[in-house]
């Protein structure tokens, strides 16, 4: 996949951060627009890390939550090898990664061993906050996992093609409208389908960033202490729903269409 590369008159995000590692505490909403509608909007909470220092869990607290590298791309075991890989994608894009000094990853942590994560965001940040790329890591539930590279412009927005199967509802084209916030007060991640200028579906996880000390963590288990097992469960449960509805689902040829 090519990066969305713009002309020179590209204007890059800037961002800022709050103080990491963070818990982004929000929403996430869906909405399917064709061929039926259906939407839904659920409490949600991830971390916001930045790969050079981690989430700084320790003892019983880390064994309960935390987030881990091997969960992610090539499945390193620490975060400094993360960050190494996902430069590594942005360099097989053709992308100069040596204006990136920091990478801040917004994903799910495991939780009792168990973590499922639809969308991993990775911001690749120079010195001044400048967005160099940024790296959209999507799973789906057959285990298959791709990497989208952007270069969001100065309001966050930027577009590429869909090259990988989600859902068994929907094949490979298409293309993404993407939009990406990082601030002190708010971190959200937005993501549109449309196919022939018809909107099929849009994504969006948003919330307020809260510096993760352990009375936040402690608080967060206690509010929501099985987030990314009810991630597994309600991506299962709509996909019912729509099935139920008479949702086509495609066939294998036809997802690779």
């Amino acid at each position: 996949m090519n990066p969305d590369a713009s002309a020179d008159s590209h204007v890059p995000q800037r961002v800022s951060l709050p103080p990491l590692p963070a818990i982004v505490l929000g929403r996430v909403h869906h909405v399917r627009h064709s061929p039926i509608r259906h939407a839904f909007t659920h409490g949600h909470h991830q971390w916001l890390v930045d790969l050079d220092q981690g989430t700084g869990q320790s003892g019983m607290l880390q064994r309960v939550t935390d987030v881990q590298p091997r969960d992610h791309l090539e499945g390193p075991t620490t975060t400094a090898e993360l960050k190494g890989q996902v430069l590594d994608v942005l360099a097989a894009q053709g992308i100069d990664v040596r204006p990136v000094v920091r990478v801040v990853m917004l994903a799910h942590a495991r939780v009792l061993g168990h973590v499922f994560d639809p969308l991993t965001t990775y911001w690749c940040l120079a010195a001044d906050g400048e967005v160099v790329a940024a790296v959209l890591e999507v799973r789906n539930t057959y285990a298959g996992r791709h990497c989208y590279v952007i270069r969001p412009d100065r309001s966050g927005r930027a577009g590429v093609e869909k090259a990988f199967l989600v859902s068994p509802f929907n094949d490979t084209t298409g293309s993404y409208a993407v939009r990406l916030e990082l601030s002190p007060t708010r971190v959200a991640t937005s993501v549109a389908l449309r196919r022939n200028g018809i909107p099929i579906l849009s994504a969006a996880t948003w919330g307020e960033p809260r510096r993760a000390t352990t009375a936040t963590v402690l608080r967060t288990l206690v509010a929501s202490p099985f987030m990314t097992q009810r991630v597994s469960l309600l991506i299962r449960w709509h996909g019912i729903r729509l099935w139920a509805r008479r949702l086509p689902i495609l066939t294998p040829k036809e997802q690779r269409s």
